[in-house]
């Protein structure tokens, strides 16, 4: 299991992520935008006050939402897969 050590929020939706085995990356989450407990990513103040959880090293943001940093980890190698086959 690779941990979460570094993040910054981006553009809307979108956060760049660095993992404890060097893997670093963008990841779009507007697919989760507006659903659920992300509604509140509406507001673009909740969605940039992204941290990481010192218990368990992901992504999270007040309310307690969070994401699989596992998710967030193979969403940046398979982008860098499909653009080295490119």
């Amino acid at each position: 299991m690779v941990d979460v050590v570094e993040v910054r929020a981006l553009a809307p939706y979108r956060v760049w992520v660095r993992f404890s085995d060097g893997v670093a990356g963008e990841v779009d989450l507007i697919e989760l935008a507006g659903h659920g407990v992300f509604a509140a990513w509406s507001d673009p103040t909740v969605f940039a006050q992204v941290t990481i959880d010192p218990d368990t090293h992901t992504l999270c943001w007040p309310g307690g939402v969070d994401i699989c940093p596992r998710r967030l980890h193979d969403d940046i190698v398979n982008a860098a897969s499909r653009a080295a086959e490119h």
